[in-house]
């Protein structure tokens, strides 16, 4: 009896799959890392190191406490890797199938076109396993592709029509390749499963964001909010920075944006288990959009007291987006060898990759440069650095969904007409306002750009449309 109890009995996850463990605890932490992880939760490590403690011969969760901690804890997540591959010889395939998988997002064998590939199959077999399908959304959306992103989804939706959270994750890649239409019915599906799955949530504001539905997407949002109480620093702050920038596209009044960014998301630093990274991602990416159109000395105002954590080096190269994040701020508020000590970091880090990824992510390095330009104030050097033909939507290697990048072309539009290059921003702004016509930030833009360049017929069509746009939405 003890032998067998030491080998582990064969088990079924919340989807099941088969793995092995002795440990009723570890079976019950394996399914609450498995539900917080799609629910965005709070405690989804601690979940997944506590599946590890109490089963150390448990493949299964071995391999992913190796996944999980793998970004901050090299040495820690080799151990975990070791630790399941022991006790592979006694696993399942399933356990087998998750161990490969795995070996190529953490350690000497990490590739991310290999873990791609690895996934396919892995999903293939066990195509109801969406812990997995999870996971290879989120390599697809940090190496900027939601093209392959929608394929591990349409492969295994035919399995999984009437599952929680599958909807979502159909959802997000079809807006990422602005099939908005498809992704507001799959979006409406999820919801209609789950109520509170707060990636369909998420989705839906994206649309609704897109298409200009700013009042929508508020009022959406914020009735959706009670809901978000257990969601991860991310998720809460997210979702909130979504509420703000509507707020702010649809130009409501700036009190309402502030309050939003002051009560909503820097409050989560209150809480006890607070993400500081998460939130600054989010906190950051609002107080850029605000500079962007003017608003620059409530945005100092907030960058002061966050100084000191932003040169805090801990939280740095948690996510390239929140790195050109910092970049900025810490370039605006003229703190120039901690920007410079990042800029040369994120370089070294770059110089530090295998030769393929190196080309791709020399881009990030450019958009590093030009940020850092652009929070001192020096435009035409921006323009230098990006080119005449800059688009964000080419840098999501930084790991950033279109909403999130669409504030690099904005600095871009006011980087044109600041430059001297007011005809190419005219160029380039009828084009954005042709798939965005309702949004009155890109109408002022337009109107600055005509003046600039003495078209003052012009310059008043588009104040005039821009005022319209106000009026309709907050006012």
């Amino acid at each position: 009896m003890a032998a067998a109890a030491a080998v582990g009995e064969v088990r079924r996850d919340m989807w099941g799959q088969e793995y092995r463990t002795a440990s009723a605890d570890c079976a019950a932490a394996l399914d609450d890392y498995y539900g917080q992880t799609m629910a965005f939760g709070r405690h989804r490590g601690r979940a997944v190191l506590r599946a590890a403690a109490a089963d150390p011969s448990c493949a299964l969760a071995s391999a992913l406490a190796a996944h999980f901690v793998a970004p901050r804890d090299h040495a820690k997540a080799a151990a975990f890797l070791a630790a399941a591959a022991d006790s592979l010889d006694k696993g399942t395939e399933y356990e087998r199938a998750v161990f490969r998988t795995l070996c190529a997002l953490v350690g000497d064998e990490m590739d991310m076109e290999v873990a791609i590939e690895r996934h396919f199959e892995l999903l293939k077999e066990f195509p109801r396993d969406l812990m997995s399908l999870k996971r290879a959304q989120l390599i697809c959306f940090y190496v900027g592709r939601p093209d392959t992103s929608l394929k591990f989804v349409q492969q295994v939706l035919p399995e999984n029509q009437d599952q929680n959270y599958i909807y979502g994750m159909l959802a997000f890649p079809l807006l990422e390749l602005g099939r908005m239409d498809e992704a507001e019915v799959a979006a409406r599906k999820g919801l209609a499963i789950n109520k509170n799955d707060f990636w369909s949530q998420h989705n839906m504001c994206h649309v609704f964001q897109q298409e200009c539905r700013f009042r929508e997407a508020t009022e959406f949002m914020e009735s959706c909010s009670p809901s978000w109480a257990a969601c991860s620093s991310f998720m809460f702050t997210h979702n909130w920075w979504h509420v703000a920038v509507c707020y702010l596209e649809g130009e409501s009044p700036i009190s309402k944006v502030l309050e939003v960014y002051d009560q909503n998301i820097m409050k989560e630093l209150d809480r006890s288990d607070s993400e500081a990274a998460e939130v600054y991602l989010n906190a950051l990416g609002l107080l850029l959009r605000l500079y962007v159109r003017g608003e620059i000395g409530p945005a100092k105002e907030r960058l002061k007291t966050l100084l000191d954590e932003l040169k805090n080096e801990s939280i740095w190269h948690v996510e390239w987006l929140l790195d050109l994040l910092i970049l900025w701020a810490l370039s605006t508020m003229n703190e120039s060898k901690a920007a410079e000590n990042l800029l040369d970091s994120l370089r070294k880090r770059v110089s530090s990759m295998e030769a393929k990824r190196q080309k791709v992510m020399h881009k990030a390095i450019q958009l590093a440069e030009a940020v850092s330009k652009y929070g001192k104030g020096e435009h035409k050097a921006v323009f230098d650095i990006l080119g005449p033909d800059f688009d964000g939507l080419s840098y999501k290697m930084i790991g950033a969904s279109d909403e999130q990048v669409d504030v690099f072309n904005e600095v871009w539009y006011t980087v044109l007409i600041n430059a001297g290059e007011a005809s190419t921003a005219i160029e380039v702004l009828v084009k954005q306002i042709s798939k965005r016509a309702g949004a009155p930030f890109l109408w002022r833009l337009l109107e600055k750009a005509y003046s600039v360049e003495g078209r003052g017929v012009d310059a008043s069509v588009a104040s005039e449309k821009a005022n319209a746009l106000q009026a309709a939405y907050f006012h």
